[in-house]
């Protein structure tokens, strides 16, 4: 058990979506003092399958609600923020922009300024992605690498990420950010994703759908890295104030097409299925995948899990999670 984490006040924002669920797992785990925002009740969740809800203080609101955030920092004394509340689906960010930039950078400003005025805030880890590059001419994408995103979702992390960086410079805010690859795992009810949707279709014994005409090239990052990745990275703030403003990529360094992991995920599951091919995909970077140099230079980092282990937890959990579906 790490001490750090014993008995810690820490704000989850996100705590219901996919990375948000494991990181409070891992929290729990550790004996940290958990706070969460929750917006939508998502009874699916694995926030709430788990039984972690029973575990955590519930805090409803919205991440834009600056005045709520306000009264969660100082009444429940947080000391970590773990910002991970947003929009995460490309095409829902393509069909419904305005709601996107509301939450994705809204929120995060309005997270940033309740922080910035609540004295007890001593590390905050924010959550961009990989996205936030938009299309770069030179890959992998290395920290260094100028924030362009030009469709609404990757601008809208291209701000959040900017914003974050504006808060540390400016005001001195103790924060730090993320920016990880495609994540995956157990726990993905956003069955649009290729992950998850291409699991259920197999189980369901239906040709798995692949959007795009299959050849996008992105790095797929398995959850429970993620989750010790963001718990690591609020240690070493704490650790190395210098730390402050900057990013961090995590990544497992493998470029996968989309139809290569569908194919890897039919061959774990002893499938002979073909997947159907609708090439509609448009408003979408070609290639993306990170370099992590910086994290394994730094701190040491590596990652827990290969794809295919990442993707043999992630099918265990999905065949059981609709084992549980049926019997229900």
């Amino acid at each position: 058990m790490n001490s750090f984490w014993t008995d810690r006040p820490t704000l989850v924002t996100g705590a219901t979506g996919l990375v948000g669920s494991w990181l409070v797992r891992r929290l729990v785990d550790v004996g940290a003092d958990v706070v969460c925002l929750v917006r939508d009740w998502i009874p699916q969740s694995e926030l709430l399958r788990e039984n972690l809800i029973e575990k955590v203080k519930v805090v409803r609101g919205d991440v834009g609600d600056q005045a709520l955030l306000e009264r969660v920092c100082g009444e429940y004394e947080i000391n970590t923020v773990m910002h991970l509340a947003a929009q995460t689906i490309v095409s829902v960010a393509n069909r419904n922009p305005v709601s996107t930039f509301e939450t994705n950078i809204g929120g995060t400003w309005a997270l940033l300024e309740a922080c910035r005025r609540s004295p007890t805030v001593k590390q905050i880890v924010v959550a961009s992605s990989d996205k936030a590059y938009g299309d770069q001419e030179v890959l992998p994408y290395t920290e260094d690498a100028p924030m362009q995103g030009r469709h609404p979702y990757d601008v809208s992390k291209s701000c959040a990420d900017l914003i974050a960086q504006s808060y540390a410079t400016t005001y001195d805010l103790p924060v730090v950010i993320t920016r990880c690859g495609n994540f995956y795992g157990g726990g993905d009810l956003n069955w649009n994703r290729i992950v998850p949707g291409t699991i259920r279709s197999i189980i369901r014994g239906q040709r798995p759908i692949i959007r795009s005409d299959g050849k996008y090239i992105r790095d797929y990052f398995y959850v429970e890295d993620g989750a010790e990745a963001y718990m690591l990275l609020a240690e070493k703030l704490a650790e190395r104030p210098e730390l402050m403003g900057q990013a961090f990529n995590f990544s497992n360094e493998s470029q996968v097409t989309v139809l290569e992991l569908v194919e890897r995920i039919l061959k774990l599951m002893n499938s002979d299925l073909q997947p159907e091919i609708l090439n509609q995909a448009n408003h979408e970077i070609r290639a993306q995948y990170l370099s992590a140099a910086k994290a394994r230079a730094l701190f040491q980092w590596e990652p827990a899990f290969t794809l295919d282990e990442g993707l043999e937890r992630t099918i265990a959990w999905y065949q059981r999670f609709f084992e549980m579906v049926e019997s229900e």
